[in-house]
C-alpha cells in the first residue's frame, strides 16, 4: 500500500523546489550528465589490488587523485571487452569506497572469493538480455562480502559502458539515497493515517539487503521522479534519473525538513 501511495504522490513541491535550486546553483555543472561528478583515493593504498585498471592512477602515487564517473565508464567498457571482470568491478569500487580506509582490504577479500568472476560475467549477459533487476536479482547474495552498495554501481557503469536497454537503465542505491525514501515513506504514510509508517517504511527502505523486488521498485520511483522534474519548469534534464540519484545521496532534498 506504501509502495502504491509513493507512485502516486512522487515527489512534493518542497522537494521540486529544492532541486530546483541546487539545479541553478552548485549541480548546474551536471545539467549535461553526471559523467564529471568526481570522487577522491588515494592511489597508494590499493597497492595489494589486482588487476588494476588502467584507467586509473598508478598505484605508486601517494598524494590524492581523483576519478569521475565517466572515467569510471571507460575503465569499465575497456575491461569488458577484454572480458575482466575483476577489473571491471575494482573500478567501479575504488570510485564507491573513494577515501575510505578499509575499502582495499574488504575489495581483496571480495577478488579472493571464487564465486566472483562467474557472479560477474552472468551480471553482465543478464543485464545485456534481460535488464536492470534480472541483473541484480544475479548478483544478490551471490559474492560474500560484495552487497547492494556496491554491486549496484558495478551495474550503474556496466549499463552505461554496455549501452543496456535504457528501459531497465540500472542506477546506483546505498545507504544514504535509501533514508532519504525511508523519511519520504515516512510521511506519505502519515498522511495516509498508517499508524506503523515509521516502522513500515524502516523496513522496506532499510540501511541495507535490499531485495530484488525492492530495487524494481526503487528504480520505477526514481524514473517516474526524474520525469517528474523533467516537465515541472525547473530546467531539470530529461532521463537523467542519475542526476536525481546523486542529489539525493548529497542530501540535497530533507523529505522531514
Amino acid at each position: 500500500m506504501l509502495d502504491a501511495e509513493l507512485m502516486k504522490r512522487m515527489l512534493p513541491a518542497s522537494a521540486v523546489q529544492a532541486m530546483g535550486g541546487w539545479l541553478s546553483g552548485a549541480g548546474a555543472r551536471y545539467v549535461s550528465g553526471v559523467g564529471g561528478h568526481a570522487v577522491e583515493y588515494v592511489p597508494a593504498h590499493w597497492a595489494g589490488i589486482e588487476p588494476w585498471p588502467g584507467g586509473l592512477s598508478e598505484r605508486t602515487r601517494p598524494k590524492v587523485s581523483v576519478v569521475s564517473r565517466a572515467q569510471v565508464v571507460a575503465a569499465l567498457r575497456a575491461a569488458v571487452e577484454r572480458g575482466e571482470w575483476s577489473e571491471a568491478l575494482v573500478a567501479s569500487y575504488v570510485w564507491g569506497q573513494g577515501r575510505t580506509g578499509y575499502g582495499p582490504h574488504r575489495l581483496k577479500d571480495i577478488l579472493a572469493e571464487p564465486t566472483i568472476v562467474p557472479a560477474l560475467a552472468l551480471a553482465t549477459a543478464v543485464l545485456r538480455e534481460e535488464g536492470a533487476v534480472a541483473a541484480y536479482r544475479v548478483m544478490y547474495g551471490a559474492v560474500k562480502g560484495l552487497g547492494p552498495a556496491f554491486f549496484t554501481k558495478f551495474l550503474y557503469f556496466l549499463n552505461l559502458a554496455m549501452d543496456a536497454p535504457s528501459a531497465s537503465r540500472a542506477l546506483i542505491l546505498d545507504q544514504r539515497v535509501a533514508r532519504v525514501l525511508r523519511a519520504h515513506a515516512t510521511r506519505v504514510g502519515l498522511s495516509m493515517g498508517l499508524e506503523s509508517a515509521d516502522s513500515v517504511a524502516a523496513w522496506i527502505w532499510s540501511d541495507a539487503g535490499w531485495t530484488p523486488h525492492r530495487y524494481g521498485v526503487y528504480l520505477r520511483w526514481m524514473t517516474a521522479a526524474a520525469g517528474q522534474l523533467a516537465s515541472s519548469g525547473i530546467g531539470w534534464p530529461d532521463s537523467s534519473p542519475d542526476l536525481l540519484e546523486l542529489a539525493m545521496f548529497n542530501g540535497i532534498w530533507d523529505p522531514m525538513a
